[in-house]
């Protein structure tokens, strides 16, 4: 009786699943973020982004913080700088 709540909507679709860093689906591309290089980020960037890029996952990547080296074709890292303004945007 309580577990009705929990059930997937028969009409809804499946969500994809990661598999060691890949959504299907989902493969970044960085060829028209140049247009976000120099904004300062805000509540739109970030879907923007992903929209953009058709990754599955972002990550933000402030000055001085430490990153994991692993590569995700499904994630795409936006690089801060100083000032909160978006300096790079890589893929991986």
């Amino acid at each position: 009786m309580f577990l009705a709540g929990c059930a997937a909507s028969a009409d809804a679709p499946p969500r994809p699943t990661t598999i060691h860093g890949v959504t299907p689906g989902h493969k970044c591309e960085t060829g028209d973020t140049d247009q976000f290089l120099g904004q300062a980020t805000d509540g739109e960037s970030g879907p923007a982004i992903l929209r953009v890029t058709k990754a599955a996952a972002l990550r933000w990547a402030p000055p001085g913080v430490m990153l994991t080296m692993d590569f995700r074709e499904d994630r795409v890292t936006v690089r801060l700088g100083p000032d909160g303004k978006i300096t790079a945007i890589k893929c991986g």
